[in-house]
């Protein structure tokens, strides 16, 4: 499916982005992956923090490419993350790792079950990967989000 058909679904709008938000949105995601190595927290707080950084990446693809989530459809964290192969060419092989993720994080939210350490550290590596894949997209694909205004 592209882009253009998820607008037609209403799974996605479209969106007039700025360097300054892009800028925000990366500035949010460093903080939480940083917040998410930060030992003294619990391990949930930690995923939380690293699957925060990875939806702001997937919001920075999104909107580099003229789109938003439209969070009136459920389902909009799973579009997200799908879309991330449309927006800056991730792999199957990652995003699905990352949706993985997303379901492991809504059972921990709605359910109360508890992440397994591993997923926590798997959570904060993929985060900290995807941010270094958004930087170099943005670097690579639409240097004038990165551009000082």
């Amino acid at each position: 499916m592209s882009l253009d058909n998820l607008v037609k679904v209403n799974q996605l709008n479209t969106h007039v982005s700025s360097a300054a938000e892009i800028g925000r949105l990366l500035a949010a995601a460093r903080r939480n992956v940083a917040d998410s190595g930060v030992k003294a927290i619990s391990a949930e707080t930690q995923f939380d923090a690293a699957y925060k950084a990875i939806m702001q990446c997937a919001m920075v693809g999104l909107c580099a490419n003229g789109y938003r989530p439209s969070t009136t459809t459920p389902g909009h964290h799973q579009t997200m993350i799908q879309s991330l192969e449309l927006t800056m060419g991730v792999p199957p092989e990652v995003w699905r790792v990352l949706d993985a993720l997303r379901r492991k994080r809504n059972l921990n939210d709605y359910g109360g079950n508890l992440i397994e350490p591993a997923s926590v550290a798997e959570c904060i590596q993929q985060a900290s990967n995807l941010l270094e894949t958004t930087t170099s997209w943005l670097q690579a694909h639409r240097p004038e989000f990165l551009a000082e205004k």
